[in-house]
């Protein structure tokens, strides 16, 4: 009888399960197996069937009321047998009583219900180019932008207002990872926005979008875009932006973006108090 363990996954094993992410099609980011397994190493589970990785899970618990599913991928050949189900039971034993977080996609929200998850609102994944978003934004630069490759306290307070828990350990290593750019818009002593762009298997995405309103939104996208060569004006970018921001609505649709594909965040317990008319773009479906 074939023995299947479930356990947790190396560095490398973490680094399959994006590989696995970019043959689904969810065009994960360049360094994102280092960027998550550190917020928690434990929480990133694998199935394997006499030996091989044929299923994975992830539940980031980033304190003791929080955590965040993702990579929820069995190969093609063993879906249907309960492999992936164990796995998913595996990491949500890990969560313990955490209120759980996660980004379904639309045709499995069904299922998820059935685990105790609840729809809050919509996620929409946006696509232009480079060169279309910076005409039809300018290309001048705000002089209160600056680059930002380290953790503050005044950042980690303003991150704290946009997303359920701390999670210091994955900012870390998301400001300094390499090929991340990112931006902070200050002003009058104060935080107003901050934003990071990262390369990805096709094109950019940009995430987290956060800002006080939809003009800092706007100048902190332009000050990302710039950075990029002559010969990345065509390169795609995208941004998954929560729908009930209408602010961020009204952005894509005078950027001109199309919009490519839609996740339901969802909650097993309840919708946590952030406030999204400040979340223009979401950092990743994978760790919320």
């Amino acid at each position: 009888m074939p023995e299947y363990v479930i356990r947790a996954l190396t560095e490398d094993e973490v680094q399959t399960a994006v590989d696995w992410a970019g043959r689904e099609g969810w065009n994960p980011g360049l360094h994102d197996a280092d960027c998550f397994r550190g917020s928690d190493p434990e929480g990133f589970k694998g199935g394997f069937l006499d030996g091989q990785m044929i299923a994975s899970a992830s539940a980031v618990n980033y304190d003791n009321n929080y955590s965040f599913l993702g990579f929820y991928i069995v190969q093609p050949e063993y879906r249907g047998s309960g492999y992936g189900l164990q796995v998913a039971e595996a990491v949500k034993a890990h969560c313990q009583h955490r209120n759980m977080g996660m980004d379904g996609v639309v045709e499995q929200q069904d299922n998820y219900r059935k685990f105790g998850f609840e729809l809050a609102y919509d996620n929409y994944r946006f696509s232009g180019t480079v060169g279309k978003i910076l005409d039809q934004l300018g290309r001048s630069l705000h002089d209160q932008i600056t680059p930002l490759s380290a953790l503050s306290d005044d950042l980690r307070s303003y991150d704290r207002g946009l997303f359920p828990a701390p999670r210091d350990t994955f900012l870390h290593a998301w400001l300094g990872a390499p090929s991340h750019v990112s931006r902070v818009f200050e002003g009058d002593g104060q935080i107003k926005g901050y934003a990071t762009l990262r390369r990805c298997l096709s094109g950019y995405k940009v995430g987290p979008l956060f800002a006080n309103n939809p003009e800092s939104a706007e100048a902190l996208l332009v000050s990302l875009l710039a950075t990029l060569p002559a010969d990345q004006m065509d390169a795609e970018v995208f941004i998954d932006m929560p729908n009930p921001n209408a602010h961020a609505m009204a952005m894509a649709q005078q950027l001109g973006l199309t919009k490519v594909f839609e996740t339901g965040r969802m909650y097993s317990s309840h919708a946590p108090n952030i406030d999204l008319d400040r979340i223009y773009g979401i950092t990743t479906f994978e760790l919320g």
